[in-house]
């Protein structure tokens, strides 16, 4: 027998009882009705209910694993290996899988993520979006499936992320600290509510998570039949104009809507994709590439009052207007700046002290 066995692992918080962070939740539910997306990046401070978060939502998976890639671990132990055992044994080359293997159907999640090695990240997210890990190295010439959701986590205030890494997270929620009291009342008495008695507080919470879970695997199967969602032109230009606001660079930020909003239409049980579908995904796409100095309100405006149609880079009719090809979208107008007169400088010599006599100590 081993030393753990017999020993239950903690019972997760269920994913129906966190509160207060809708953004939170609807990112983790999208990045899990389309694995490809690219996964989740979740930036706040400590104590926001992260690594919470990402466990529960294992849970709506039946089955699914939920594999911890810890800060210390090599571009092998990711990917995986050389089996060495098995070769200096019998001879024989032969793959050892590695945490990329083990995530397969699960999610993935790794905290402190801006801590990594960006070679780590690269590979980590190369496999996320194509859900296939490939090895060539040590000899071997290995591919196996890899279909997890990622979810990754960072504090700001221990360093960023370089733009490139930031890009190939496909959604990316920010958390903040509670400061409503009510609030953050509830939130500590459902805490303390489920470490008093964790399996009375599923069971309050047992129906909800069985429909969320049904929810969750019925989008999943909406979303894995391709082309079951339609979508007009007007999806595509509202697309392209939040992006184009937003001043991403590239397209992958475009693709990345499309099938977010393909997620949460799947979520809905919609018969297409509409405007509304990405309107509402558009913020979770862009908050992590959007260019310094471009308003996420001002690209949200509309024409008319209470429309959330974007109206940056459209033209008078509401058609979308392609920018200048001398345009230079990083510019700033100038401003006059005021100019101070420079007193002179006093003399290095005191006027007292005759010219070419030294000063004595």
């Amino acid at each position: 027998m081993t030393p753990h066995a017999g020993k239950s692992l903690p019972l997760p918080f269920p994913f129906a009882a966190i509160a207060s962070q809708p953004q939170l939740r609807q990112a983790l539910l999208l990045a899990a009705v389309d694995p490809g997306l690219g996964g989740v990046l979740i930036e706040g401070p400590r104590g926001t209910a992260k690594s919470t978060a990402a466990r529960a939502l294992a849970e709506l998976l039946a089955g699914a694993p939920f594999v911890t890639l810890p800060l210390g671990a090599s571009l092998e132990h990711l990917v995986g290996t050389l089996d060495l055992g098995q070769a200096l044994a019998g001879h024989e080359v032969k793959f050892a899988p590695g945490l990329l293997a083990r995530a397969h159907g699960g999610v993935l999640y790794v905290d402190e993520v801006n801590l990594l090695p960006d070679a780590l990240i690269d590979s980590l997210l190369d496999v996320a979006a194509s859900g296939v890990n490939n090895v060539e190295r040590d000899g071997i010439s290995h591919s196996h499936a890899a279909r997890f959701v990622l979810v990754g986590t960072m504090n700001p205030e221990e360093g960023e992320l370089r733009p490139q890494l930031l890009d190939r997270f496909g959604l990316c929620a920010r958390l903040h600290n509670i400061d409503d009291a009510v609030q953050r009342q509830a939130i500590v008495r459902a805490r303390l509510a489920f470490d008093a008695d964790p399996h009375g507080f599923r069971a309050r919470h047992a129906d909800a998570q069985r429909a969320l879970a049904l929810a969750l695997g019925r989008a999943r199967a909406t979303v894995a039949e391709g082309d079951a969602l339609p979508y007009d032109d007007e999806v595509h230009a509202t697309v392209g104009t939040l992006c184009m606001a937003a001043q991403v660079d590239g397209l992958r930020a475009d693709l990345v809507m499309l099938r977010a909003a393909r997620a949460l239409a799947a979520w809905e049980q919609a018969e297409a994709i509409t405007t509304t579908h990405v309107r509402q995904v558009a913020e979770l796409v862009l908050l992590h590439r959007r260019k310094p100095g471009t308003d996420s309100a001002a690209a949200a405006k509309a024409p008319g009052e209470g429309s959330s149609t974007p109206t940056i880079g459209r033209d008078a009719s509401g058609t979308p207007a392609p920018a200048p090809a001398d345009a230079d979208w990083g510019a700033m107008p100038p401003e006059p700046v005021g100019i101070e007169r420079v007193k002179p400088l006093r003399p290095l010599i005191p006027a007292s002290v005759p010219q070419g006599a030294s000063k004595k100590a």
